[in-house]
């Protein structure tokens, strides 16, 4: 009967393992996956307010003349008139 006691034993334990960690998608493999899903909806999440934040800011160039004047001066160096425009230039040594 001692056998039969091992025998079952092992059995038991090697079910257990086999259930937790074992097959195509067992406990830990869970986990990762449960990881994974996790992170990919904070990266989605930051997608959204990405994508949000550029809708707003396509409508203020679109409609917003503040906006245009800003990003018109900042990209093409453009001068209202009566302006002087001074450029510092920094030099290598």
């Amino acid at each position: 009967m001692n056998r039969a006691r091992v025998a079952g034993a092992v059995m038991v334990v090697g079910g257990v393992t086999f259930g937790f960690a074992g097959g195509e998608y067992g406990t830990l493999d869970w986990w990762q996956l449960k990881r994974d899903l996790e992170r990919e909806r904070r990266a989605v999440e930051r997608l959204d307010a990405e994508i949000d934040s550029l809708q707003r800011e396509a409508e203020a160039l679109e409609r917003d003349p503040v906006t245009q004047e800003r990003v018109a001066r900042e990209a093409f160096g453009m001068l209202r008139p009566g302006e002087i425009l001074y450029r510092v230039e920094t030099v290598k040594p």
